[in-house]
C-alpha cells in the first residue's frame, strides 16, 4: 500500500503542469509549418486558480528574434486578420483562457533555428500578479484541431471563458 502511494506521488509529480502562484499552464504545444519555418505558434490553456483576475503581459523565448501575443479578428469585409495584442490576455479569477488555433496565441517571429516534432521550446510567461512561469513546450506540428476543445476553431473547453 505504501509503495502504491509513493509510486502515485512520483507519477503525479512528473505530470503536474507548469504553475506559479495559482496560475497553471495546461497542454502547451508549438506548431511550425516545417523544419525551415521562420515563424511558429504556441497554444495552451492558462488556468487561474486564484480569487483575482490576472493578465498574461509578456512572453519571452530565446528561440526567436521576437515573441508576441496575437489574436485573429475579422475585418470589415469578413476576412480574418492576425493582430498583435500588446496589452496581453486576461485570465479571469477561477477560470481559464485558451490560447488556440484560430484565436489568441503566442507567435514566434524570426525563428533562430529549425524546430522539429519532439523538440522543446523554453518559454517564460509573465503575468501581472503571478509573475514568471517557465514552460518547456514540446513541438507537435502534427496535432490536429479537436472540435469542442482548445485548438479547435474558436471553441473553448467546458468551463473556459471565451476571449
Amino acid at each position: 500500500m505504501l509503495m502504491k502511494s509513493v509510486l502515485a506521488a512520483a507519477v503525479l509529480a512528473f505530470a503536474v503542469p507548469a504553475f506559479a502562484e495559482g496560475v497553471v499552464v495546461v497542454d502547451p504545444y508549438v506548431r511550425v509549418s516545417g523544419p525551415t519555418a521562420k515563424s511558429g505558434a504556441a497554444f495552451m490553456v492558462i488556468e487561474n486558480h486564484t480569487a483575482a483576475d490576472d493578465r498574461l503581459i509578456k512572453v519571452a523565448s530565446d528561440v526567436a528574434e521576437r515573441v508576441e501575443m496575437h489574436t485573429h479578428k475579422a475585418d470589415a469585409q469578413g476576412n480574418m486578420q492576425m493582430l498583435e495584442v500588446p496589452e496581453g490576455f486576461l485570465v479571469p479569477a477561477h477560470a481559464s483562457h485558451a490560447l488556440e488555433r484560430g484565436g489568441d496565441h503566442v507567435m514566434f517571429l524570426g525563428l533562430k533555428r529549425g524546430l522539429a516534432n519532439g523538440d522543446k521550446v523554453a518559454v517564460t510567461l509573465t503575468f501581472e500578479k503571478a509573475g514568471d512561469v517557465m514552460v518547456e513546450i514540446p513541438v507537435d506540428s502534427a496535432r490536429k484541431p479537436q472540435a469542442g476543445a482548445h485548438g479547435g476553431h474558436g471553441a473553448h473547453m467546458p468551463g473556459h471563458k471565451a476571449p
